[in-house]
């Protein structure tokens, strides 16, 4: 019998989705949630995103083929109700788990939909949802405003980080290359972002 090691790209994921399930379950403890309801908010931020992405290239989601993502997500719980007391009331937690669900789960769309033949621009549209989409279910399910439509960068960091991977890959860097660069551009303008207040101009109507 031979065991098949994950990929390179399959390792990014299963790291992306404990870091985003953390987010979003850290979040519905502090609306003190239930288990349940916590375990939903942590699979949604953790799946939402790349399940928007599958349905839109036309392939079944990821999730519905490899229980693993659902087996993440349950030890992402486990962690949060192990570590609680550090992880709920600290922020920064939240944050820091969040910008590396959002760096690698840009780095895996960008990935996967290079690899079913799509165009560049299009593989930076879907690296941009699955990093943003699983975000914008977990604020709505937690009644906040989504951080994507905030005046904080979020959405624009996979877009440049995306850029950053279409640019290593024309001049010929190997693909594992490409997606440290995307991931590190993401998750440092997501720091940088917040550390220094860089927010978008606002679109304003009449006063």
């Amino acid at each position: 019998m031979t065991i098949q090691l994950p990929t390179f790209v399959q390792m990014l994921d299963f790291i992306g989705t404990f870091a985003f399930a953390i987010s979003g379950i850290r979040l519905a403890s502090a609306k003190r949630f239930d288990l349940f309801g916590a375990y939903v908010v942590g699979v949604t931020t953790a799946i939402g995103g790349g399940t928007f992405r599958d349905l839109m290239l036309g392939v079944p989601p990821f999730w519905m083929t490899n229980p693993f993502y659902l087996i993440c997500s349950a030890l992402a719980l486990i962690w949060v109700m192990v570590f609680g007391k550090y992880v709920i009331k600290q922020q920064s937690t939240w944050f820091i788990f969040d910008s590396i669900g959002l760096a690698l789960f840009t780095v895996v769309g960008l990935e996967k939909t290079l690899a079913h033949g799509f165009p560049w621009w299009t593989a930076i549209i879907m690296g941009t949802m699955t990093g943003a989409a699983g975000g914008v279910l977990r604020d709505v399910f937690i009644n906040e405003e989504p951080l994507i439509f905030r005046k904080e960068i979020y959405a624009l960091a996979c877009v440049v980080g995306g850029l950053a991977y279409v640019a290593c890959d024309y001049v010929g860097f190997d693909y594992r290359i490409s997606s440290i660069v995307c991931g590190s551009v993401v998750f440092i303008m997501r720091i940088l972002a917040v550390r220094y207040k860089l927010t978008l101009p606002i679109l304003r109507g009449e006063e």
